[in-house]
């Protein structure tokens, strides 16, 4: 029989860890063992706003339950605050080992509504956010050859949802994130993935609601957040759709494309149902494998 997974003298950021996924991830590496910051500004699905509550309420759980924790109030979304999170698991635990990306905010709109204002706050958040705590963490991790980092990315990022032009760039944005750094990182130990979760919070509870609530707990997509933050997981660049007790796999494929040496306009439009065809798809794992499926059409 296996072990179980444990996280003991491990030190984990969790941002946006005050309810819905963030708790969950928090008070799962907790129970496991591990010290805990628990990130969250306490504001609105809008962003607006900021209290302590949220963040303190999960650190009782921890704490109440016999685990580790501390919490922060700072912001993601620049980059002093996000440089003050990791200096508070640095202040009292020692070292960052885990981070979790998880905080966000919505503000959506038809495309033609959008304001500037709703793009930056959203922007802000999820993509900027993610790149400033990432950035302080990653000097950390890097000096001591190990971390692991967790982002939050979303379907509507990855295949698109009306009214969500601002989160769904940013949410794509962060799966361009997590390539780059997970090339980077590996000489290093540090193993970066991006989880695309399905879960009820208050993001999403205004559009589900019965049964699929009830399937769409947040407490079904913290175990396969556990597995990508351990260091028995060997994982690195990957997206994994999580929600419902599924786990499943995302990934951008390649068609193997229609070739001509002295290509046209009217070739495109006269073989593209050979472009679009997914018969013999590869999924790239670095931008030189693109290259090398060009180069080996020409004589």
């Amino acid at each position: 029989m296996s072990s179980d997974l444990r996280f003991d003298g491990r030190v984990a950021v969790v941002t946006g860890a005050g309810g819905g996924l963030g708790r969950q991830y928090a008070l799962m590496l907790a129970a496991r063992g591990a010290h805990v910051v628990v990130n969250d500004i306490g504001g609105s699905v809008g962003g607006d706003g900021s209290h302590e509550g949220p963040a303190a309420g999960v650190v009782r759980e921890i704490l109440d339950g016999g685990g580790s924790a501390i919490a922060n109030t700072d912001s993601v979304s620049s980059p002093d605050s996000a440089e003050a999170i990791v200096q508070c698991a640095l202040d009292k635990f020692g070292t960052i080992d885990i981070l979790i990306n998880n905080a966000g905010i919505l503000r959506d709109s038809t495309f033609y509504k959008l304001s500037p204002e709703n793009i930056d706050a959203v922007l802000d958040v999820h993509l900027r956010g993610t790149f400033f705590v990432s950035l302080y963490a990653w000097r950390v991790m890097r000096d001591k050859s190990y971390g692991r980092i967790i982002n939050t990315s979303s379907n509507s990022g990855l295949i698109g949802n009306f009214g969500q032009s601002n989160y769904g760039a940013a949410k794509l944005g962060v799966v361009g994130l997590t390539r780059v750094l997970a090339a980077e990182g590996q000489r290093f130990n540090i193993n970066v993935n991006a989880i695309a979760p399905a879960a009820l919070t208050r993001m999403t509870e205004s559009v589900i609601e019965g049964d699929t609530a009830r399937i769409l707990d947040p407490a079904y997509v913290a175990p396969a957040v556990a597995w990508l933050a351990h260091e028995d997981c060997q994982t690195s660049g990957e997206v994994i759709s999580a929600g419902g007790g599924r786990i499943a796999r995302y990934f951008i494929g390649l068609t193997p494309g229609y070739f001509a040496g002295n290509l046209s306009a009217e070739d495109v439009r006269d073989h593209w149902d050979k472009v679009v065809d997914e018969t013999g798809y590869i999924v790239p794992a670095r931008p030189s494998e693109e290259m090398d499926l060009i180069m080996k059409n020409w004589p």
